[in-house]
């Protein structure tokens, strides 16, 4: 081959080797975004996957928690039904969660939860006022039986009863026949009346409070200085006396003076001086508090 046609043939393969290394740079520069774009676009799919899928309420599970709370709380015009809520038949759809009515689901199944709450409120205080009716009917009992024994020794006026949010109040009026004036020894009467109020009350499991109270009229003569160690001596002579006669025990007694600070009628009412002079003997009732509450008002029915 001449000189001529060996550096032609040298220029036209330097050429294609020159425009092959320029193909293969322009190739890797063009699809190398196309990579990222790729990967870009795979994330962005999936975190819209993700996003849809929490945004959904599950609807059988919100129902049986909505159906749950419902029977919890008393009310089973919502509890399930053949497996299925009749709250919700009304609705196949999922529903996004409703932040006002605070758990999820439409207002009508916060309403619904609302009344159900109501209810077993409502059930709650029919139960309570049954409670109070029921210690009332034998706290009636307690007082014919103290009433009859009384009658027999001609004694039934010397007592009065009443029921407020303590219990059963037995109200002995402590006349010249019960106690002398200042005085807290028993006279045979006063005797009488308590040996008749103990049989009736020593086989409950109430606790028995005793409070004495004297009236406006009490001053320190002898004994005792004052109305307070008076009504609290007169209280104890009438605790004594359900201990040893009445068999009733010493952990279900309390004592208490009370002097004039607590008077049934005002110092300007004529009856102020007899009617505020007294001991009663209280029957504690067992029953809550919010109950006790109650026992007056079922008293008066």
């Amino acid at each position: 081959m001449s000189g001529g046609g060996h550096a032609a043939a040298k220029a036209g393969a330097h050429a294609r080797h020159k425009r092959g290394g320029h193909d293969e740079e322009e190739h890797e520069n063009h699809e190398r975004w196309l990579v990222s774009y790729a990967d870009m676009m795979t994330l962005l799919m999936v975190l819209f996957i993700v996003l849809f899928a929490i945004s959904q309420v599950d609807q059988k599970k919100f129902a049986e928690l909505k159906n749950g709370l419902a029977v919890g709380f008393g009310n089973p015009s919502v509890a399930f039904n053949g497996g299925e809520s009749s709250l919700l038949e009304s609705s196949d759809s999922d529903s996004p969660m409703d932040l006002s009515s605070g758990i999820g689901g439409t207002t009508s199944d916060a309403t619904a939860i609302q009344d159900a709450v109501a209810a077993k409120e409502r059930a709650q205080a029919a139960q309570r006022q049954a409670a109070a009716q029921r210690e009332v009917a034998n706290f009636d009992k307690i007082q014919q039986q103290i009433t009859a024994e009384l009658a027999k020794h001609g004694l039934a006026d010397q007592v009065r009863f009443s029921i407020d949010e303590r219990g059963l109040v037995v109200t002995v009026v402590t006349t010249g026949i019960v106690f002398n004036g200042n005085e807290a020894v028993l006279l045979p009467a006063g005797r009488a009346i308590i040996d008749g109020v103990g049989p009736a009350i020593s086989a409950l499991p109430n606790k028995i409070e005793v409070d004495g109270h004297t009236n406006q009229l009490s001053g320190g003569t002898g004994t005792y200085p004052s109305g307070w160690e008076l009504s609290t001596a007169r209280a104890a002579s009438v605790l004594r006396l359900l201990h040893t006669h009445a068999g009733i025990p010493e952990t279900r007694l309390m004592a208490a003076g009370f002097a004039d600070t607590r008077p049934l009628y005002p110092t300007t009412d004529p009856q102020a001086a007899e009617r505020n002079r007294r001991v009663e003997i209280i029957v504690l009732s067992n029953l809550p508090a919010d109950t006790r509450a109650l026992l007056p008002s079922a008293a008066e029915n």
